[in-house]
């Protein structure tokens, strides 16, 4: 049976906790993180905190579904038209790229569509068939159609202008200067 990526609903603030349950059962999750940088008087603190409140994905088939419910904290499974959701492996992989190389992301609610393609807002972008990079003055955004949400970040000036900028372009990584 075919392994597909599904969003689990967790209790909140439980979702590094079920991500470490997950992984000692052998099954591959994967828990976004957002690391923000926090003044605290005269010094400063990065924190690490969930990206997506309350969501661990899950890489699993559907007969292991059942299984996954009855871990503790999992209240249930992100559904759609009735039926467990299914996440792309696309949305998936600009999830990972975009938390690796962006902090203090923020989350945009945006309109659900499993058959939604890329869509330009304005100014310099590139896209993928699913997800959508907009390059705006400082800012990038990714389009998650069937999450509902953008990701938006801030970028660092060095990582545009003294570096290559790694661009998901079909499904493989393309280097542009």
């Amino acid at each position: 049976m075919q392994k597909n990526w599904y969003a689990v609903y967790t209790r909140p603030h439980c979702e590094k906790k079920i991500a470490a349950t997950l992984s000692k059962k052998k099954i591959e999750n994967f828990c976004p993180l957002n690391y923000t940088k926090v003044k605290f008087q005269k010094r400063s603190k990065i924190l690490q905190k969930p990206l997506f409140g309350s969501y661990v994905f899950v890489y699993i088939t559907q007969n292991e579904v059942s299984y996954v419910k009855q871990v503790d904290g999992v209240i249930n499974l992100l559904y759609w038209k009735g039926m467990p959701a299914i996440i792309k492996e696309d949305e998936i992989k600009a999830i990972k790229e975009f938390t690796n190389n962006h902090q203090d992301i923020k989350l945009e609610q945006a309109q659900v569509n499993l058959n939604d393609v890329a869509y330009i807002i304005e100014g310099p972008s590139f896209s993928t068939p699913d997800n959508f990079f907009a390059l705006k003055t400082k800012i990038v955004k990714v389009h998650l159609p069937s999450l509902g949400y953008n990701m938006i970040a801030k970028r660092e000036e060095e990582s545009i202008f003294s570096g290559e900028l790694n661009i998901l372009q079909n499904n493989s990584f393309v280097h542009s200067q």
